[in-house]
């Protein structure tokens, strides 16, 4: 699309949150963009200010031509479609676009949900999880975990076969997210070479330097 490339994005995000495969999108796009930390220390994500930008008052929200939009799978969709050049998505139609959509759909649901009960028990109405809903949680991670791997092992060294895709964008996010759980994505064989290839890209390594993100940075 003519001018795509000199379009602006304001990206609201807080380091290391669910902004950050939208961050890495952008970066990977090469994309004029803008970042607005929303400091969760001090509970901006509640303020009135960013709520009129995001009613559910979490990162990320990014500003696509003046219009706030949230959810990180959507917004990589969107920027894929938008900059077909950055190849973040298989060609419409294809085999491989099925794909996409299939992988893209299990991670922000199957990994989503369940790392954001298991780091705000308060969702919950508690300060902890009873040990029975922390196993659960654990274990629904964990089988979503074995899935992936089964995948890379089977068809890698990404999701969907030789070239990465924003599908890739948001498994790394959730493995870095799983480093201090009791069975770290890094656990499994085909996700710990698929952590290191990822980790070893351009765009994440600005990322962290970025971000300043120090923890499971390489």
């Amino acid at each position: 699309m003519p001018g795509k490339s000199r379009l602006v994005y304001t990206l609201y995000y807080s380091p290391g949150t669910a902004s950050l495969a939208v961050h890495l999108a952008l970066l990977e796009i090469g994309v004029t963009h803008r970042l607005e930390r929303v400091d969760f220390a001090v509970d901006a994500q509640h303020r009135p200010e960013y709520l009129r930008l995001n009613p559910r008052g979490q990162v990320p929200t990014l500003l696509i031509d003046g219009e706030p939009y949230f959810e990180s799978a959507a917004l990589i969709m969107v920027l894929a479609e938008r900059h077909p050049e950055a190849r973040l998505a298989p060609a419409p139609g294809s085999e491989r676009r099925a794909a996409w959509y299939q992988w893209m759909a299990f991670l922000a649901s199957a990994l989503g949900p369940a790392f954001r009960l298991w780091f705000y028990p308060s969702d919950l109405g508690s300060d902890a999880h009873p040990p029975a809903v922390r196993q659960a949680l654990q274990q629904k991670i964990e089988s979503a975990w074995a899935l992936v791997d089964a995948q890379l092992a089977a068809h890698g060294p990404y999701l969907l076969g030789a070239e990465i895709s924003g599908v890739d964008l948001v498994a790394l996010m959730y493995m870095r997210w799983s480093r201090n759980m009791p069975r770290p994505a890094t656990a499994w064989p085909a996700l710990r070479e698929y952590a290191a290839l990822m980790r070893s890209r351009p765009s994440w390594r600005r990322l962290c330097e970025i971000e300043g993100l120090t923890e499971w940075a390489v």
